[in-house]
């Protein structure tokens, strides 16, 4: 979560910054679509997998992308419901807050269903089965401690 969390706060300047050029709902946009190829990416070489992501990869994480935009853009229509005119330092509380939240599903969702084959722990082989050549597969990918029998 440390690559992902890194990857948000970027991701938080870098909205801001562009935001000063262009409407802020298409620098948000932009800055995630941009955010969520990197964090795919690192995450597939140094989270999880330790290898370069797949297409496949990077399309199912995309859906968690719009999902993550979804929750940004609705935190800051309700901030701009709520506050005539925010200053810089709410804005990015709420934005950051709201990102933190989206993160830690996206982080979730790349765990859970996008890199759960890929997985590997002691005993496992990277098809999913014994690493000490026993027919058994194993049903819990991501338990550590999984042992053939």
């Amino acid at each position: 979560m440390v690559l992902g969390g890194t990857v948000g706060l970027a991701a938080s300047a870098a909205v801001t910054a562009l935001a000063a050029l262009v409407p802020w709902a298409l620098a948000n946009a932009a800055v995630t679509v941009a955010s969520t190829v990197l964090a795919t990416e690192l995450h597939a070489r140094f989270t999880f997998a330790g290898a370069r992501s797949t297409w496949r990869q990077h399309l199912q994480s995309a859906g968690s992308a719009v999902a993550a935009y979804t929750v940004t853009s609705a935190a800051m229509a309700a901030l701009h419901a709520c506050v005539n005119a925010p200053g810089v330092l709410l804005t990015q509380g709420v934005y950051l807050s709201a990102a933190a939240l989206a993160g830690l599903g996206r982080f979730l969702v790349l765990r859970l269903v996008v890199f759960t084959t890929a997985r590997t722990g002691p005993g496992l082989s990277r098809r999913g089965g014994c690493a000490g050549g026993c027919s058994r597969p194993a049903t819990a990918r991501w338990q550590a401690a999984a042992r053939c029998g």
